[in-house]
C-alpha cells in the first residue's frame, strides 16, 4: 500500500484529496496547522477529514516538520496562503512553505510530488500570488522528484462568493460579465489529483462539466436563491483603482483583488471533468446559510 502525506490538508481541496485517497485505498498522512478543525465540516460543506495519521506542524517553520515525509511514497500539496490573519505573505508561504516540504521530500526520497497551481499562471505571473506559486513549481520541475502540476480553473468555494452576494441582494461582477469559466467541485478536482499519482503527466488542467461567464454564475445564485437579480458591472479601471487604494494598508489583500480582476479579464476554460454542478452545489448552501 503506498503511503500519501497531503499537506494542506484542512483546506478545501485537500479534505476532499484525503477522502478520494482513501476511497481509492491509501494510506494517509494529514499535515494539520491547526488539528482542531480535521472532525468538523468544512466552511463550504467539504468533510471532515479521517486520516491515517495526523502531522501537526507549520510549513513556515522548518523545525516543525522534519519527519514530515519518513516512509512516504507521495507528497501532495495544495498548500496557499489564503485567509490567514498573521503577517505571513504569498512568498512566505504559497513558495517557501512549499519549498520546505520539497526540501524535506527530496531528504526523504518521495517518488513523486503533486502540487497545485494556477490555470493559465503565464498570464499572470506579474502578481506576486502567481509568481510565488509559479516560483516553487520551478524548484519542483529542478529537484529531480517526478512530478505533476496540477491546475485547476476555479473552486467551486471560490464561486461561493457570487452566492453570497446574491444572498445580501447585490452581486458586484468585474468587467462586462462575459468572461467565461469552468469552475470545478472539489471532489472531482480531488480525483483528478489522486489519479495523478498513477500517471505520467507533468502538468494537468482542470476544469468542471459546465462553462459558465460571470453573468450566468450571478443569475444562477440568484435563482437559487429565488431573488429578483441585482447585478452592478464594475470597470476594470475602478477596480484597479481600488487596488491601489487598498496596497498601502494591506498588500496581501490589494494582491488578491489584483488577480481577480486580472483574472476577470479573460476565459479560464479547461478540458471538462466530473459530474457536479455549479447549480446542485448552490442548493447543497442554501440549508447552511440560512441555519447561520
Amino acid at each position: 500500500m503506498q503511503r500519501v502525506l497531503v499537506a494542506g490538508a484542512t483546506g478545501y481541496l485537500g479534505r476532499f484529496v484525503v477522502k478520494e485517497l482513501k476511497e481509492q485505498g491509501y494510506w494517509v498522512r494529514a499535515l494539520a496547522r491547526n488539528p482542531e478543525k480535521l472532525n468538523r465540516l468544512g466552511v463550504f460543506r467539504e468533510p471532515p477529514i479521517i486520516a491515517d495519521e495526523v502531522f501537526v506542524g507549520e510549513v513556515t517553520k522548518p523545525a516543525s516538520i522534519q519527519r514530515l515525509c519518513d516512509n512516504i511514497d507521495i507528497a501532495f500539496s495544495s498548500i496557499g496562503l489564503t485567509r490567514q490573519k498573521d503577517k505571513l505573505t504569498y512568498r512566505d508561504v504559497d513558495y517557501q512553505g512549499n519549498k520546505n516540504i520539497l526540501d524535506i521530500a527530496v531528504e526523504s526520497s518521495v517518488k513523486k510530488f503533486i502540487y497545485v497551481s494556477v490555470f493559465n499562471a503565464h498570464l499572470y505571473e506579474h502578481l506576486e500570488i502567481v509568481k510565488a506559486h509559479e516560483d516553487f513549481v520551478r524548484e519542483l520541475q529542478n529537484s529531480g522528484l517526478n512530478y505533476t502540476i496540477i491546475r485547476p480553473t476555479g473552486y467551486f468555494s471560490d464561486m461561493s462568493e457570487f452566492f453570497n452576494m446574491a444572498k445580501s441582494g447585490w452581486v458586484f461582477l468585474l468587467g462586462n460579465g462575459k468572461s467565461q469559466i469552468n469552475p470545478i467541485h472539489g471532489a472531482d478536482l480531488a480525483r483528478v489529483c489522486v489519479n495523478a499519482i498513477t500517471r505520467d503527466d507533468n502538468e494537468v488542467s482542470a476544469g468542471g462539466p459546465i462553462t459558465y461567464t460571470g453573468q450566468e454564475i450571478a443569475e444562477l445564485a440568484f435563482a437559487i436563491l429565488t431573488k429578483t437579480p441585482r447585478i452592478i458591472r464594475i470597470p476594470s479601471w475602478l477596480a484597479q483603482a481600488a487596488v491601489k487604494a487598498v496596497r498601502p494598508f494591506n498588500k496581501q489583500t490589494s494582491d488578491l483583488i489584483d488577480f481577480f480582476v486580472a483574472a476577470g479579464q479573460g476565459d479560464a476554460v479547461a478540458p471538462k471533468t466530473g459530474v457536479n454542478t455549479l447549480a446542485d452545489y448552490y442548493q447543497e448552501l442554501v440549508p447552511s446559510i440560512r441555519t447561520r
